[in-house]
């Protein structure tokens, strides 16, 4: 979210958070630069990733970007949904159900989820899956094996890192640890 912050103010976007109002972008020459984004990542080539990904985020911005509606959730909720990311943060490897994290924090689930999503934009479990996602990156970063980092990070199994991460940060882990340690 930095980057993409980062670039709608340079690139004069609307204050506030930036969003994409669709899920789907169908163009062309943003799918070129998706696929020499990760070409570039696979070569280990850092400088051509990073310009070509700052490019194709203010394409997109510039397509299908607008600012998100600015939600303030109830006080009680805020708090709420501070101890949920911080239990979840303390357990992100053997995490709570939902159920026994409301019965934890002395609530229901649904105030639990609703209070979570407007504090933070998503569900706990996405929210779990992306802070699962981050902690890998730090352990690849520091020299883990794609294998270890899935079991330090929660993960049932290298597989299911290779899943998530992908989708999240848009190269396998193998690759983006390559593509660290190269540069």
């Amino acid at each position: 979210l930095g980057l993409v912050r980062e670039l709608a103010d340079a690139t004069g976007h609307p204050p506030g958070t930036p969003v994409f109002d669709r899920p789907i972008a169908d163009d062309a020459r943003s799918g070129r630069l998706v696929r020499a984004v990760h070409r570039a990542v696979e070569e280990g080539d850092a400088l051509a990733a990073d310009t070509l990904l700052r490019v194709l985020i203010a394409r997109l911005l510039n397509l299908y970007g607008t600012t998100a509606p600015h939600a303030v959730p109830a006080s009680a909720g805020r708090g709420t949904a501070a101890r949920a990311r911080d239990l979840l943060a303390e357990r992100l490897t053997d995490p709570p159900s939902l159920e026994e994290l409301a019965r934890t924090l002395g609530s229901s689930p649904f105030a639990v989820l609703r209070a979570f999503k407007a504090a933070y934009g998503m569900p706990p479990h996405t929210w779990l899956t992306d802070a699962r996602v981050r902690r890998a990156r730090a352990l690849l970063h520091s020299g883990a094996t794609p294998a270890e980092t899935a079991t330090a990070v929660g993960f049932t199994d290298q597989p299911h890192l290779n899943r998530h991460f992908t989708r999240i940060v848009g190269v396998t882990p193998g690759a983006y640890r390559r593509a660290r340690r190269a540069g």
